[in-house]
C-alpha cells in the first residue's frame, strides 16, 4: 500500500533541519496564472489565502502586466515577454526574504537567473510533467527535456512535489533536494448534495470527468469505454471541439466554477480520471469531497490519494473495469477520505519547505 503524503514525516525525504524563523516576505514567481484554469493556479491561489491567514506577506510575479504570446499548440497558455531588467526590478521591489519559483517558463527562468546572479536561495515546485507534455506535441526527445528539468530545479535548494511516487520517479531522473508538498480541498464548497433522478437531463449512472480538455489528459481512454448510463465531460481546452465531433454521444458541459462546479460533481455516480501524466490530480479530491467514488489508472496521483482504499474508489490497469467496480464504492468513504486533506496543512508544509530551502541555500553559501 502506498503511504499517504500527509502521513509522511519530512525527515523521510531529502530534508535538512527546519529553522524556526517565520519568513517576512515571500515572493512567488509563476508563469501559470489567470485566466488559466488548472491545478497550478488553484494550488497557488489556495496556498496564498492560507499564507495570508498565517500573517506572511506574499507578493507575486505572474504574466499579468507583461506582453505575452500564445504557447505553440496550446494557445490558452500565454508565454510572457519580459526583459531580465524588468523582472529583476520587480524582484528587488518586492525585497523578498524568500523566493519560490513555481514554473519552468519564461518568468521562472528569468527569476532563476536573478537568484543565481545575486546569491539568493530559492525553492521550486514540479507541478507538471513538462517533458512528457512537450514531447507529445513536438519531436523533442524526453531525455533532452529531462536534462533541462534537472538543470532548472537542481539549481535551487529544494524542489517540492505532491506525492511520494512522483518523488521516487524524479529522484531516479537525477533531481535532488525533493520536498513533500501535498494539496488540500475546500470541503465546504465541494460537498455531497441530494442526488437528482436525471441530472443534466441524462440517465444514470453518470460517469464524469472534470478538467482541461487537452491531449495530455488521455480523455479517449474514458470516452471509448462501453459503459452504462451517460458520460459527461466538464471543462474546456484545445481538444474540446475535435472530441465533441468524434464523440457525439458524450455530453460536454463546458467549464464550470464555484457552486455550479460543486453541484456538477455532486451529481456524478463515478468520477473518472483517465490521465496517466498528472502529478497529483486536484480534481480527484474535489470529487471525493463531493462524495463521488473515483475510477482511475494505478499511476502517480490517484494511486497515492486512494492508497489502496477500495471503498472510496478503484484504480486498475483496465479503466473500464475500474469504472464499473467504482459504482459499488461508498460515497461516504469517498467524502471521509477527502477530509484527510486541508489547505491549512498543505500550506504549513509549503512554508516549511520554503524555510528549509532558504536555510540549506544559506548554509551552502556560507561554506563557500
Amino acid at each position: 500500500m502506498l503511504q499517504r503524503l500527509s502521513d509522511i514525516n519530512h525527515n523521510s525525504w531529502d530534508q535538512a533541519a527546519t529553522p524556526v524563523a517565520v519568513p517576512e516576505r515571500l515572493l512567488i514567481v509563476s508563469d501559470a496564472w489567470h485566466p488559466q484554469v488548472n491545478g497550478v493556479v488553484r494550488s497557488i491561489e489556495n496556498t496564498n489565502r492560507e499564507l495570508a491567514r498565517m500573517g506572511i506577506d506574499v507578493s507575486m510575479i505572474t504574466p499579468e502586466g507583461f506582453r505575452n504570446v500564445p504557447c505553440p499548440t496550446y494557445p490558452e497558455i500565454r508565454l510572457s515577454i519580459a526583459s531580465y531588467r524588468t523582472v529583476a526590478a520587480r524582484i528587488m521591489a518586492a525585497r523578498p526574504t524568500y523566493v519560490h519559483i513555481a514554473t519552468e517558463g519564461p518568468l521562472g527562468l528569468t527569476a532563476r537567473r536573478w537568484c543565481l546572479k545575486n546569491g539568493m536561495p530559492f525553492s521550486t515546485s514540479y507541478h507538471t510533467r513538462f517533458p512528457e507534455y512537450v514531447s507529445a506535441r513536438l519531436p523533442i526527445p524526453q531525455r533532452w527535456l529531462y536534462a533541462f528539468v534537472r538543470w532548472f530545479h537542481n539549481a535551487g535548494s529544494g524542489c517540492m512535489v505532491a506525492t511520494p511516487s512522483l518523488a521516487d520517479e524524479l529522484r531516479l531522473k537525477g533531481i535532488r533536494n525533493l520536498l513533500p508538498w501535498s494539496r488540500g480541498i475546500d470541503s465546504t464548497l465541494f460537498r455531497p448534495q441530494p442526488l437528482e433522478d436525471n441530472p443534466f437531463g441524462l440517465p444514470r449512472p453518470i460517469f464524469m470527468t472534470v478538467g482541461r480538455v487537452a491531449l495530455e489528459k488521455n480523455l479517449p481512454a474514458f470516452l471509448d469505454l462501453d459503459l452504462p448510463g451517460s458520460k459527461v465531460v466538464v471543462g474546456d481546452g484545445p481538444a474540446r471541439a475535435e472530441l465533441q465531433k468524434l464523440y457525439p454521444q458524450v455530453h460536454f458541459l463546458g467549464a464550470k466554477f464555484g457552486e455550479a462546479l460543486a453541484h456538477a460533481y455532486s451529481q456524478a455516480d463515478v468520477f473518472v480520471f483517465p490521465s496517466k501524466t498528472d502529478t497529483f490530480g486536484n480534481a480527484i479530491l474535489e470529487a471525493l469531497a463531493s462524495g463521488v467514488p473515483v475510477a482511475a489508472y494505478p499511476v502517480t496521483g490517484p494511486a497515492d490519494i486512494l492508497a489502496g482504499d477500495d471503498e472510496a474508489g478503484v484504480v486498475h490497469e483496465d479503466l473500464g473495469q475500474a469504472c464499473r467496480a467504482a459504482l459499488s464504492s461508498s460515497r461516504e468513504a469517498a467524502r471521509s477520505l477527502a477530509l484527510n486533506y486541508s489547505w491549512e496543512a498543505a500550506t504549513a508544509q509549503f512554508i516549511g519547505n520554503v524555510r528549509i530551502a532558504n536555510h540549506r541555500g544559506r548554509a551552502l553559501t556560507d561554506k563557500e
